[in-house]
């Protein structure tokens, strides 16, 4: 299939731009996607638009529409149903009281049409195909009781306007809000927050990028809007990414001299101890926050710890290798299946990963390194030190829009990846799709199901519940 095919199959618009009030007669359903499994739920995700039209961006204006899954045990018996919001062209569909450990078949319609899903070049959007119907399984729930969730997030990008400037390759056009709409970076961090709390979240790690570049004002609007989740230091934790950097100039004259070059306003809004690197308990696990940009530069090459950090960091390491541990910074240690590692400017020193991988062997108590930076869905282990996940994670501030719930049992903990659903934030998410001339998808969603849902078995049982 050619790309401009694929482009043009899976073409959408956003639901609240007023381009298109009118109900449409003929809809196509369009970029199916099975988004979160977990043992006894499912989410999916689809659009539908005017077949034969065009906003301007290569992508159907917006047919709202009724949103329904009917759903089985057995591919020709799909006998129970569920219904999502009608009237609007971003549906986002619910399946609950799922049985662990049980196949289910379904077919998600708009006005009686079956939803076609996002074509993924290498991997499958929908679950399996069977026939006319796709199909997933539940998984088990992680062994034990449950203790307490974590909402991991990343790249929220408060102050940014034009989204998709990726690796800094001058030829890629980025996408805009649209006009009399509010800034997205807003939107989709509000929805994170109201999302994260809906799901049960006690707790909200954001690794990096959490404003376009460090103004004092977006890092004071993005501060506002995670202190609505809790407190800083106990309740929400916050590293540095790359764009949170030190910078020079006169916007920044106002805040503490960094370190390496510029003035520090990210360390002035979000540190809460002398350091941007540190460690806390959360009933017992041990967290530990890096700073990954943690050095002299422009932000636009590969991320880095500064020779005090790595010391300080191998040492924390050692102090008690066996105690559970989260870690969670910006960059990757490394990235896999990623073509824009061409760019080389997506994961951390090299050299410094292999080190942090080392150390992680000699720490067995560590089994989750959380990084976004990429902006995609990719988990990944490393032969260094196989007890490890590195969890990458989708951004918060576009396509796929969201974040991922580490549930923490006493035997072991689930990672799912969820979609924030305001209207609002659907419609940019939607919207936001179509950077890389619509080859984003292949990028930031995911490619296999377990970049976004995992479990895994660890005995976790030192850790306390929230009480």
């Amino acid at each position: 299939m050619r790309w401009s095919a694929v482009v043009a199959s899976a073409s959408l618009v956003p639901a609240l731009d007023g381009t298109s009030a009118r109900a449409a007669d003929d809809v196509r359903p369009v970029n199916l996607e099975l988004v979160t499994v977990t043992e006894t739920t499912a989410v999916l995700t689809w659009y539908t638009g005017i077949p034969g039209t065009d906003d301007g961006l290569g992508r159907m204006e917006p047919a709202p529409s009724d949103a329904e899954v009917v759903y089985g045990t057995h591919p020709s018996r799909l006998t129970s149903t569920a219904h999502g919001p009608s009237g609007t062209p971003y549906h986002y569909v619910e399946l609950t009281d799922l049985e662990p450990g049980r196949t289910y078949y379904y077919k998600a319609l708009s006005r009686g049409r079956a939803a076609t899903p996002t074509f993924l070049a290498f991997g499958q959007s929908a679950g399996t195909p069977h026939g006319d119907v796709f199909a997933f399984t539940a998984p088990q729930p992680p062994p034990g009781r449950h203790l307490f969730s974590v909402a991991l997030c990343n790249d929220l990008h408060l102050g940014e306007t034009v989204a998709g400037l990726v690796g800094q390759l001058p030829w890629i056009e980025g996408i805009e809000q649209l006009p009399g709409h509010p800034p997205y970076p807003e939107v989709m961090a509000k929805a994170l927050i109201a999302d994260a709390r809906a799901r049960g979240a006690q707790y909200l790690l954001a690794a990096g990028d959490i404003t376009s570049e460090a103004a004092p004002a977006d890092l004071q609007s993005a501060k506002n809007i995670l202190d609505t989740f809790g407190t800083l230091g106990s309740d929400y934790l916050v590293a540095r990414g790359n764009h949170d950097r030190a910078h020079s100039g006169e916007p920044y004259a106002s805040c503490t001299p960094g370190e390496h070059q510029g003035n520090d306003c990210f360390k002035d809004a979000f540190s809460t101890s002398d350091e941007t690197y540190f460690t806390r308990d959360l009933n017992g696990l041990r967290v530990i926050g890096l700073d990954t940009y943690d050095k002299p530069g422009n932000g636009g090459d590969a991320g880095g710890l500064s020779p005090s950090q790595q010391a300080w960091f191998e040492a924390e390491l050692k102090k008690d290798p066996d105690r559970p541990t989260l870690i969670f910074g910006h960059h990757p240690l490394f990235v896999e299946n990623d073509p824009l590692a061409i760019t080389g400017t997506r994961s951390l020193d090299a050299g410094q990963s292999l080190r942090i991988l080392t150390a992680y062997n000699r720490a067995p108590g560590v089994f989750l390194h959380h990084a976004g930076h990429t902006h995609r869905n990719q988990r990944s282990v490393f032969p260094l030190a196989p007890r490890v996940v590195q969890q990458e994670i989708g951004a918060v501030k576009e396509y796929p829009g969201g974040f991922t719930l580490l549930r923490v049992h006493t035997g072991g903990y689930a990672l799912n990846f969820y979609k924030t659903r305001s209207s609002e934030a659907r419609a940019w998410s939607e919207r936001s799709r179509q950077e890389l001339a619509g080859q984003w998808p292949q990028l930031s969603l995911g490619n296999r199901h377990t970049d976004r849902n995992t479990v895994v078995p660890r005995d976790l049982s030192g850790l306390s519940p929230l009480r």
